[in-house]
C-alpha cells in the first residue's frame, strides 16, 4: 500500500486510485488490440492453408514444413507449432463466412479460448453461442469448458447456474487471461530477454523482501553490475554481498526451469575470482 505523507493535499489518495485504475484499463484495452491481431493473422494463416489444399495436394508433410520453415524465421513466436498449424486451419474453416473474424465472438477471445471451442464443440451455431456468452461474462478457459462440459446450452432459462451467477460482468476474468497467454507476448516479440528484464525490475522494486528471503547479513551491492575477471568482461544480474563470510555473492536471473548449463555459465563468470561465492 502507497504510504501518503503528510503534507499531500485531501483527496489524492483518491485521485491516485482512479489513475491506477486508468493504467490498467489501458493496459487491458492494449492486450485485448494485440490479441486480436494475432487471432486475426491465425485466421489468415489457416484461410491461406485452406486455399492452397484446395487447390494442390498440401499434405501433413506440407504442414510440418510450413511450421519449420515459420519457427526458423520468427524464433520468438512460440505459436507456430505442427499442431497449432492444424489448429489454424480448423479455425479458418470453423468462421469461413463473410463476416471478418475480428468481427466476431472468437475475434474477442483469446487464442486458446478458440481452441478449447475447436476440441469441444462440433456445432457451428453452438460453437458461436458460447463464443458470444464468454465474451458477455468474460469467462476464462477453465470457465469455458466447465459450461460446455456441463450443456450450459440445454440449462439456459432454468434454474439459474451458480457458477455464471458469480463471474463479473465486466470481462476481468477475459482480460487476465489474454494478458497471460504466453503466445501474445511471443507475437510481440516479448521473449524470455524481456521476461528476465522484467524480472529484474520486481526483484530491486521488492528489495528488502528479496534480501530477507536470502537470509541475515546480506546487502545489495548493486545490478548488472560490471565484473572484470581476468581482464573478460561480465555483467551480474544481481550482486549482493554476504557479511559474516566475506563473500560477494552473483545472482544470475532465469526465466524458466532451471537448467544445468545456467549453473555451468555462472561459474565460468566468476569462479576465476575466490572472492566471490556463487548462489543458485
Amino acid at each position: 500500500m502507497t504510504q501518503l505523507e503528510p503534507d499531500l493535499p485531501g483527496g489524492y489518495a483518491d485521485a491516485l486510485t482512479t489513475l491506477k485504475d486508468l493504467v490498467r484499463e489501458a493496459q487491458y484495452r492494449a492486450q485485448r488490440v494485440v490479441n486480436t491481431a494475432m487471432i486475426e493473422l491465425y485466421w489468415n494463416i489457416g484461410h491461406t492453408i485452406l486455399q492452397r489444399q484446395h487447390e494442390q495436394p498440401w499434405g501433413s508433410k506440407v504442414l510440418e514444413r510450413i511450421a519449420r520453415d515459420l519457427r526458423a524465421e520468427f524464433p520468438h513466436m512460440k505459436g507456430f507449432s505442427r499442431t497449432n498449424m492444424y489448429n489454424m486451419r480448423a479455425f479458418a474453416a470453423a468462421w469461413s463466412g463473410e463476416e471478418p473474424i475480428v468481427q466476431t465472438p472468437s475475434g474477442q477471445l483469446s487464442w486458446s479460448h478458440n481452441v478449447a471451442l475447436l476440441n469441444k464443440v462440433n456445432d457451428h451455431e453452438l460453437r458461436r453461442w458460447y463464443a458470444s456468452r464468454a465474451v458477455q461474462h468474460g469467462w476464462s478457459v477453465a470457465v469455458l469448458e466447465h459450461q460446455i462440459h456441463t450443456s450450459l446450452h440445454t440449462r439456459t432459462g432454468a434454474a439459474p447456474n451458480n457458477l455464471e451467477a458469480r463471474l463479473p460482468g465486466e470481462g476481468t476474468d477475459l482480460a487476465r487471461e489474454v494478458a497471460k497467454d504466453p503466445l501474445v507476448l511471443d507475437f510481440l516479440g516479448l521473449t524470455e530477454d524481456a521476461q528476465e528484464h522484467a524480472l529484474e525490475e520486481a526483484m530491486t522494486l521488492r528489495l528488502s523482501q528479496t534480501l530477507a528471503e536470502f537470509g541475515e547479513g546480506f546487502a545489495f551491492v548493486g545490478r548488472q553490475y560490471h565484473l572484470d575477471v581476468d581482464g573478460d568482461d561480465f555483467f551480474a544480474d544481481l550482486l549482493l554481498y554476504h557479511v559474516s563470510s566475506d563473500r560477494y555473492v552473483v545472482v544470475e536471473l532465469k526465466v524458466g526451469k532451471f537448467k544445468p548449463e545456467h549453473l555451468g555459465y555462472a561459474q565460468r563468470d566468476v569462479m576465476a575470482n575466490s572472492s566471490f561465492a556463487l548462489a543458485c
